[in-house]
């Protein structure tokens, strides 16, 4: 996850980089009113837009991720062995494959013969 956040810093850098330095080949006024090119706020007011939706987008994602992975689940586990069950609340972040860590801090080790049932609890 941080290295997503870093290369979309990078990106943004390096587009505020080309940006200020400009297009490479130097075009005098008078040959950019000729050839009908648009105005360079135009063209600074598209990218920075896209800029700014993307930045957007990254931001919404990331939130989206973190809400999802805080939501509180119930997760029953069934041992056939033993022919018990008993359900825990836990966040999505915290089911692992051998293990599980409840909303109280407890964990919890699984075996290969024990199935987990998970669903989502009725007090959201």
């Amino acid at each position: 996850m941080l290295t997503k956040i870093l290369v979309t810093l990078l990106v943004i850098a390096g587009a505020f980089a080309y940006i200020r330095s400009g297009r490479g080949t130097k075009v005098s006024n008078n040959d950019k009113l000729l050839a009908g090119e648009n105005s360079p706020f135009f063209s600074r007011v598209v990218i920075y837009a896209m800029i700014a939706v993307s930045m957007l987008a990254s931001a919404g994602y990331w939130g989206w991720t973190w809400y999802d992975d805080n939501t509180i689940v119930e997760v029953t586990i069934s041992s056939p062995v033993e022919a018990m069950s008993a359900s825990y609340q836990v966040r999505k972040k915290d089911i692992e494959v051998q293990r599980i860590t409840t909303v109280d801090g407890i964990q919890i080790r699984l075996s290969n013969q024990e199935r987990l049932t998970v669903k989502a609890t009725e007090s959201q």
